[in-house]
Formats: C-alpha cells, structure tokens, sequence
C-alpha cells in the first residue's frame, strides 16, 4: 500500500487470534496514549492493526511493537489523507477514530481559532473518518469514536472540549442507529481522565484551566492501558456507549437520575473556580 511504512513481524502475544482469521483495524492517533494502548490490546488479539499519526515515520514506541502491524501518516484534519486511505486499504474491518486534543478555559478565555482547530479534530476528523471507511465496512464489522466522560458530563471552564466530545457521543449514537441494520455497530468510549498524552495538546490560551486539566491528566491512578482493555471488552460487546471506569459511570448516572443534585454540585464547581479565578 503506497505511502504506508510497514513493520511486520509474526509473532503473536497472547491471546491468540481472532476466531475466523484476524481482522484488519486502523486507528487513529495511534502513536502514544490510548490510541497505542488500543493497538496494543489488538495486537495482543492477533488482528492486523494499521497505526496512524501526523508523524512522517512511527516512533520508537510504535516501532517495538510486536505483531502484524503497520504505520501511515494520516492528519484527520486533512481530506486528502483520508482518501487516499481509503483507495490505498482494501478491507477494514474495525475504524477507531481516537485521535484528539483537549483545551481547557471559560467562553472569554477561548479564541474562536482554537474552537474551530478542536472542532476540526476532535468532531471533523471523526466525521471525515467515517466517511472515507464506513460504506465499506462489512457485516459485523465495527466502528468506534474515542469521547470522553466530558461528552456525557460537563464541567466548567472546558466548553470546547466538553462541546466536541458531546457532538462526538451524539454522532455515534447517530451512526450506530443508521448502520447496525446491516450488522456494523457504532462504540463510544467515555472515560474520566486517565494518564496519557492529552496534557500535551493543551493550547495555553488559559494558564489556570490548562493547569487544572493537567492535574487531572496526570495524577490520576487510571492508565491508557486500563481504559484500553475495558474499551475492547465493551466494543466486541457492541455497546454503544462504554464508560470505562468507576468514577465516569457515576457522574453519568447521577446527571441521568439524580438531575437536580448534579446541576447543584457542577454550579458549585463554577462558583468556586470563578473565585479562584
């Protein structure tokens, strides 16, 4: 396949593989964070897993990888890339939209620039994903799109990143609805924070809200590779939202079923960083 650097080894960790063959998956944002932690749960599987990134060349970490893999530079901002994606991969079977960025601050700290670069990562690359992919992928075949816990909850002081992660939620939701007639389920990961390299992407534009969201990514005891294992189980389970961790089901389910305490503690929240503020 043209333009794709390839790294095939044959050995398999593990798991062993699929039943009825491997299947071929492609995920985005695949060079660090969840996105390798994902590549490497397939891996582990025994599938055939394609790796994407903005990167020209795969990282050392991609590189010492095992298992039959592969390495494409693909910027999910960039039409031109996703076509030739498309043309240039015959078969898909699972497309995992991961990549993002996250950017943290209130509505007056927040340039309408740095709205429009996470909508067009964070939502658009998702969009133009499955787009160039869906069509062709068979029965029983899958799609996923990495959320957020802050697509279902909502913070203050992370409007554009807690508005891009609820479009994300709700796209899936769409999706799965318009493709599981023809046996293709739509799975929307939703975790809390957890160790990764998010923190990386914040712009700077609010010094305190990307020092909170920093915080956050960082001393969490969660890990990409926890969130990584309990995101497999709930795809092959074909469930269309996964909450992967203890703390993010429970602010789901408290804005689900215990609306009015909910409003009451994330006003609060507010009130107390706008005093911080």
């Amino acid at each position: 396949m043209t333009g794709i650097l390839s790294r095939r080894r044959p050995g398999r960790s593990g798991r062993g593989p699929a039943v009825g063959g491997p299947r071929r998956i492609l995920i985005t944002g695949a060079a660090s964070g969840l996105g390798l932690a994902l590549s490497r749960e397939y891996l582990a599987l025994g599938e055939e897993v394609i790796l994407t990134d903005v990167h020209a060349e795969p990282p050392p970490e991609v590189r010492g990888l095992t298992g039959d893999w592969t390495y494409r530079r693909l910027d999910v901002t960039s039409d031109a890339d996703w076509e030739a994606a498309a043309a240039e991969i015959d078969r898909l079977d699972i497309l995992v939209n991961n990549a993002g960025i996250a950017i943290g601050g209130g509505l007056e700290s927040t340039s309408m620039q740095a709205w429009q670069r996470i909508i067009d990562i964070n939502l658009l690359g998702v969009v133009r994903g499955c787009r160039a992919f869906a069509p062709a992928i068979p029965r029983s075949g899958r799609i996923v799109i990495t959320a957020s816990a802050a697509g279902l909850v909502h913070a203050p002081r992370m409007g554009a990143y807690n508005a891009t992660k609820a479009a994300a939620v709700a796209f899936g939701e769409t999706l799965d609805a318009e493709l599981r007639h023809r046996g293709v389920s739509t799975t929307v990961i939703c975790p809390q924070f957890f160790r990764s390299g998010l923190a990386d992407s914040l712009s700077g534009e609010d010094a305190r809200a990307d020092e909170m969201a920093r915080v956050l990514l960082t001393k969490t005891p969660l890990t990409s590779e926890t969130i990584a294992r309990r995101a497999v189980r709930g795809i092959e389970a074909r469930r269309v939202v996964v909450t992967p961790d203890a703390l993010a089901t429970g602010f789901w389910y408290s804005k689900r079923f215990s609306r009015i305490p909910y409003l009451g503690v994330t006003r609060l929240i507010g009130r107390v960083v706008a005093r911080r503020g």
